[in-house]
């Protein structure tokens, strides 16, 4: 896949769980996992525009392109 998520760089770097920001966004941990690993087909803007609100970033930050 070319688009990397880089949420487990972000969680480091505010030293917060991915259970606690599952709860923060309103996704279960499970789902959360399937976005970090890279293996969900979509992620709906809200999603993003959560994430980024409880990490306090930026979409470029947790979105990053890759090429092939």
């Amino acid at each position: 896949m070319s688009v990397v998520i880089n949420i487990d760089v972000m969680l480091a770097r505010r030293k917060m769980s991915s259970g606690e920001l599952a709860d923060k966004v309103g996704i279960t941990p499970a789902n959360l996992s399937i976005l970090k690993c890279g293996k969900a087909k979509a992620i709906k803007v809200s999603t993003i525009d959560a994430v980024c609100r409880a990490l306090d970033c930026q979409p470029g930050d947790i979105l990053e392109y890759r090429p092939d």
